[in-house]
């Protein structure tokens, strides 16, 4: 089973979450953080890295002595990545979304192939969870590609918790799509409830079984428990708004190691997940 962890936006403590989770369960687990451009779970989890791995893009590059000019591989590009002057031909590699289509279409095959390294992939374990996290290169901002890469990684033997990137834009779907289960985590703010109707509304386009995660519980006011019973999304846990779990959390350890009772309460959201994606799968 794939567990994809999200949120509208950042800070609701979508970590927090992805790797107590991941500590409570007691089945095979990997932990996959997709967050590619902060990635933070093994500041928690501590693994061992055993591989790394460098994510390369293929980005185009002209040979003047070839090109006519004719300008194809500037008009089939979408991300204005190409730009054919009367005797020139400029490129940019950070607007080049890798699609392949300039290669294709130019008719001298004057457009050669240039490796970028987007980022890194890492391989590890911790505490017997497998761990493999994505670190986006400093100056790129092609997420998705890296992304793609650590869910490659996927064992359909294990179960699988996605740390995903904040917000609803590209990251986020290509961290959650083809999940069997979307945990959104949101906290009780008019900025969490705000951001929480966006990912709920990505989540439904998407056709996913999701249900919330209430951190900071007892915060702000009730208008995401309102939310949440208007529109049927079952809280499936709430995690109070307490001082002890800030300090925990602050000094980089696991809640689940201070305070026993929430493996338990782990455990049972972990239950209260496969149950709806059991009963979605019957009613399908």
């Amino acid at each position: 089973m794939i567990i994809s962890i999200a949120s509208g936006k950042g800070g609701t403590g979508k970590t927090t979450v992805s790797t107590n989770l991941a500590l409570s369960i007691e089945q095979e687990v990997q932990l996959l953080d997709c967050d590619v451009e902060e990635p933070n779970s093994h500041l928690f989890l501590n693994p061992v890295i055993e591989k790394k791995e460098q994510v390369i893009a293929p980005v185009p590059e002209i040979d003047l002595e070839k090109c006519t000019f004719c300008k194809k591989c500037m008009d089939i590009c979408r991300y204005g990545a190409i730009a054919v002057l009367k005797d020139n031909v400029l490129t940019f590699e950070n607007l080049c979304h890798s699609c392949g289509g300039c290669f294709e279409v130019c008719p001298e095959n004057a457009v050669m192939e240039k490796e970028r390294s987007l980022g890194e992939i890492e391989q590890g374990s911790s505490s017997g969870i497998s761990f493999i996290h994505g670190r986006l290169e400093v100056g790129q901002v092609m997420a998705p590609p890296i992304i793609k890469k650590v869910r490659s990684f996927t064992d359909p033997n294990l179960v699988t918790i996605i740390d995903a990137p904040p917000g609803t834009s590209c990251p986020v779907i290509a961290a959650m799509n083809g999940a069997d289960f979307v945990l959104l985590v949101t906290e009780p703010t008019p900025f969490g409830l705000h951001d929480l109707k966006l990912a709920v509304e990505t989540v439904r386009i998407l056709d996913l079984p999701h249900g919330l995660v209430i951190n900071r519980a007892g915060l702000g006011n009730d208008d995401v428990k309102i939310y949440a019973e208007k529109e049927n999304i079952p809280i499936l846990m709430e995690i109070p708004f307490d001082k002890e779990i800030a300090r925990i959390y602050s000094n980089g350890q696991m809640v689940v190691d201070k305070l026993p009772e929430y493996k338990l309460k782990f455990q049972d959201l972990f239950r209260r997940i496969e149950q709806l994606v059991e009963k979605r799968g019957h009613n399908s």
